[in-house]
């Protein structure tokens, strides 16, 4: 059983790892709100800090990011408790893996919520900013005129600016939308399981 917990953890380490020393390595060696281009305007790294949620999605004023960084640990708990169960019961490795990139992933992002506010930002605990860097404005324009609501303003896909830990998160949830039928298809009973029948020859 030991050996069922090694690639899904592991997996979730690695990323966290990832996430911290790429978040590391931008705020060291950046400014706030400087670009480093890599595929010209289309991709780009821009350091930025957010409040909230992922994709730089915020909840406003104080309390509501220290209520956003409780929910984290709790759900992260929930997400830590879940895969643990999933392992025991022995369910589709492709569900454990997912639910571990998002376990890495909510990890990741609680760390910077948490811990960033005491270490970069003289703030108190629970109270840091999440840092994205990663920026892939894909395309640009106009919506026509005629357009109810967004008529005649501009656009631009993709406009979050996000992390490793926001793609980890994104790929899990992705991954069992897509294959969830595969993960939690019918198990036929085994032949010993109380809820199983004996067909007799």
């Amino acid at each position: 059983m030991k050996a069922a917990y090694t690639k899904p953890f592991i997996t979730a380490f690695l990323i966290i790892v990832l996430d911290q020393v790429v978040k590391t390595w931008v705020r060291t060696n950046m400014i706030l709100g400087e670009e480093i281009r890599f595929l010209g305007d289309r991709g780009m790294l821009h350091y930025t800090e957010n409040n909230g949620m992922a994709f730089g999605m915020e909840l406003g004023g104080e309390f509501g990011k220290l209520m956003l960084t409780l929910f984290r640990i709790v759900a992260v708990c929930g997400i830590g408790y879940g895969l643990v169960y999933l392992i025991q019961h022995k369910y589709h490795r492709g569900l454990i893996m997912n639910v571990a990139l998002i376990f890495a992933g909510a990890m990741g992002n609680i760390i910077d919520s948490t811990f960033y506010g005491v270490i970069y930002q003289q703030g108190a605990l629970f109270h840091g900013r999440v840092v994205d860097m990663f920026y892939f404005p894909l395309l640009s324009g106009n919506f026509p005129s005629w357009l109810p609501i967004w008529g005649g303003e501009d656009y631009v896909f993709f406009r979050p600016v996000f992390n490793v830990a926001d793609t980890a998160i994104s790929v899990g949830v992705i991954m069992i939308l897509l294959f969830q039928k595969h993960y939690f298809k019918h198990e036929v009973p085994e032949v010993n399981s109380p809820n199983s029948e004996i067909v007799e020859e």
